[in-house]
């Protein structure tokens, strides 16, 4: 459970660790089903050594019909980045967040300096059912979030209940399906070649939901991408390995932005 506040600013909400440094800030996107609990770790792992953190709560189940889409996530996103005045940044994303981050760094390439991804759609995604889900049995709920682990274990209690919720909710429910859609149409897999900031592929190579294949299309797409994978993990490597998840990024970020030294001045500032 994340211990940071959440923080308000010109109408967007997120969490922030960290202080502004002489490097761009990393910027984390959760996956479709999650929210910024998946990252507590590795916000913890990124800030103890230093470097900004800022966390987005993604309004999946919340934009206006028309605007419920990957493209429209990749708007907002667009909007908070302008609004904290981030003009330079690390891109961070897991499953649908990957799938942002790819579209923003397509769209915005003189503001990515580099990208991490981890079981991003984008390329294609097992389909979960999401246009049938049997939203009265908690068991098939729990199935299906099962399927996110290679340990079934992590499908925690809590899971389920904020899953179950989000589904017997119409309008959420609705908007669901319409960006589970969308994220199967709005594939990049042709525009790959264009992304020329350094990424780091984080897979679970036990990934049922983006398997491994996903992975290697994507290192074999993007020109400066280097691919690990994580042993008995599946689709939410920051979940359910974090400390391989956290070592390999953090590898990964020493090598390409570098290791960052404190401003004088704090992103405090902007708060209020």
């Amino acid at each position: 459970m994340i211990t940071s506040p959440v923080l308000s600013h010109n109408g967007y909400r997120y969490v922030e660790e960290g202080h502004a440094t002489d490097l761009p800030p990393l910027v984390l996107l959760h996956g479709m089903l999650g929210d910024v609990d998946n990252w507590v770790s590795t916000i913890d792992a990124l800030a103890e050594q230093g470097y900004q953190v800022i966390v987005p709560l993604l309004p999946v189940y919340d934009l206006p019909m028309n605007m419920t889409s990957v493209p429209g996530l990749v708007s907002y996103v667009h909007g908070f980045l302008n609004a904290m005045d981030i003009s330079s940044c690390v891109l961070i994303g897991n499953s649908l967040g990957g799938h942002i981050a790819l579209l923003y760094a397509l769209a915005y390439p003189q503001v990515v300096e580099a990208l991490v991804l981890t079981g991003s759609s984008g390329i294609y995604e097992v389909e979960m059912g999401s246009s049938t889900l049997r939203r009265r049995d908690r068991e098939f709920i729990r199935e299906r979030a099962a399927l996110t682990f290679f340990d079934p274990i992590h499908a925690t209690d809590e899971l389920v209940d904020e899953m179950f919720e989000i589904v017997n909710n119409r309008g959420r429910a609705f908007r669901l399906i319409k960006m589970a859609r969308s994220a199967q149409t709005e594939t990049v897999t042709d525009r790959l070649s264009q992304i020329l900031a350094p990424t780091l592929l984080v897979w679970g190579k036990n990934d049922t939901i983006t398997p491994p294949d996903v992975a290697k299309e994507f290192e074999s797409r993007i020109p400066t991408s280097k691919l690990v994978f994580i042993d008995k993990c599946g689709h939410a490597p920051m979940l359910e390995r974090p400390e391989a998840f956290n070592i390999h990024m953090l590898s990964f970020l020493r090598e390409t932005i570098g290791i960052p030294k404190l401003h004088s001045t704090s992103s405090a500032s902007r708060l209020g």
